[in-house]
């Protein structure tokens, strides 16, 4: 006789979700490193552009050409702002998806264990089936030698 869980289908559902969690985790932290990137990005862009403003500076540079440099200075800078904005969201969805993760988990985890016990129990009820079946030989052989 072999086992077969009633509630099979719901274990399987309970792993698709956890594996759908885990990739949304994943989609989750590769936007959030791609931001962390992209602000990389402007901070280094907006630190050569000071450098060569003050380059600029000690040069002679026409002053229309200076104030295009530090009006871009300050774009960056909006920009860079935005970015952190961008990355905290990220940050807080990461998190979201980090407990959406631990419910799913955990729910498998529980759907698991009902499992295994059910399991534990159709062994023990074998077990049982055996020996009883087995207790049963030997009464009749017994039986049979008594006779």
């Amino acid at each position: 006789m072999r086992f077969h869980y009633n509630f099979q289908k719901v274990v399987d559902l309970k792993s698709n979700e956890k594996t759908q969690a885990e990739w949304m985790l994943s989609s989750a932290l590769g936007e959030l490193q791609a931001q962390e990137k992209s602000l990389d990005e402007l901070l280094e862009q907006r630190s050569t552009l000071l450098l060569e403003l003050q380059n600029a500076a000690e040069h002679r540079t026409p002053m229309a050409k200076i104030r295009e440099m530090q009006n871009y200075v300050e774009y960056l800078d909006h920009c860079i702002s935005r970015k952190h904005s961008d990355i905290n969201r990220a940050h807080a969805e990461v998190q979201v998806k980090k407990d959406q993760l631990s419910t799913k988990m955990l729910d498998e985890k529980v759907w698991l264990k009902a499992r295994d016990k059910a399991l534990a129990i159709f062994q023990q009820d074998m077990i049982l089936r055996e020996q009883n079946e087995l207790d049963e030989m030997a009464t009749v052989r017994f039986a049979m030698k008594s006779l």
